[in-house]
């Protein structure tokens, strides 16, 4: 038996993988008016289904609502105790029921129409009696399920799940959604983070900003680098503008050279010209300066090139953009 998990799996993925390409048939003028139903709804997408149907509902429902299309999922049992109120005339209700014969979907599709509401069936029978009530259907039919006793819904949730994406990125498109538009439903992940977090929410600002004047000693800047514990410095001239920048690799490089740290003005040690970024960049933008200039901390500027904060690699780490 062990030796035949293997193949049983490598079979079941290629019954799924052929599944998919079957559905390219069902990118039809049905597939077209389903888009335009849920293009032009001036409410929300409700996705209805039963059992596995159900879970991939679920899903489909999460995926129109991140990309442009708002809409969520409506359990058909739940609906006839109450839920139908969710649904108003200006909604679309997409069902999902592979037989088209759910009895738990069916019993609502009265409501539903009197509702006014359009009604989009997903089925994989254009025969059903749900295929059939619909305002438009969209065919997902597979020829095998990959489970060996045809019985476990497989090939047909995963062509039913195809279909539901193939529907949010055709609608993504036709909204005209961008990258920006998806960090706005998805600000607490890493993408989001990377598309909506700029410098300005994250640099040390203020009391915490490190800054010497040009005439300040050099161990005058090791104690402010060392008070503020970003591992440099902003140098600036009597105007408040930037003049330069000392940081803990400069240190290590001045060690060796006969320099007086008592003595000596941090102007003489400095990096003049340093890299800057404007508080307005995206954090991710920052984060790329770093890693093409192969430096760990930034200096943040105005308009006017004034420093008004400092970030190192340690924030963008915390703030989850690396």
């Amino acid at each position: 038996m062990m030796n035949n998990f293997k193949q049983l799996a490598l079979d079941v993925i290629q019954i799924e993988q052929q599944a998919i390409t079957e559905l390219t048939q069902y990118i039809d003028e049905s597939f077209e008016q389903a888009c335009q139903l849920m293009f032009n709804c001036q409410g929300r997408v409700i996705i209805v289904g039963m059992g596995k149907s159900g879970h991939i509902g679920g899903k489909i429902a999460a995926t129109l609502a991140s990309t442009g299309t708002p809409s969520f999922f409506v359990h058909p049992g739940e609906a006839s105790h109450g839920d139908l109120g969710m649904i108003t005339n200006d909604d679309v209700v997409l069902t999902i029921s592979h037989s088209g014969e759910t009895g738990e979907v069916l019993a609502i599709v009265p409501v539903i129409k009197r509702i006014g509401a359009k009604l989009i069936s997903m089925t994989g029978n254009p025969a059903s009696t749900l295929a059939k009530l619909g305002d438009t259907h969209v065919c997902v039919a597979v020829s095998q399920e990959a489970c060996p006793l045809g019985l476990a819904p497989t090939s047909s949730t995963t062509a039913t799940l195809v279909m539901g994406d193939a529907l949010a990125v055709a609608l993504l498109n036709a909204r005209g959604f961008t990258a920006d538009d998806f960090a706005l439903s998805h600000p607490g992940g890493s993408l989001g983070k990377r598309l909506l977090l700029r410098l300005s929410d994250i640099m040390h600002c203020g009391e915490r900003l490190p800054t010497v004047s040009t005439q300040a000693k050099i161990k005058d800047a090791l104690v402010e680098m060392s008070l503020k514990g970003l591992g440099m410095t902003a140098v600036i001239d009597d105007k408040g503008q930037l003049q330069g920048l000392f940081t803990d690799g400069d240190l290590r490089r001045i060690l060796d050279e006969r320099i007086d740290i008592h003595h000596d003005t941090i102007a003489s040690v400095m990096t003049k010209n340093p890299t800057v970024a404007h508080q307005d960049m995206l954090a991710a933008e920052g984060l790329k300066i770093m890693e093409d200039k192969k430096i760990n901390g930034l200096i943040i500027i105005d308009d006017n090139n004034n420093p008004i904060g400092a970030m190192n690699m340690h924030d963008l780490l915390k703030s989850g953009v690396l």
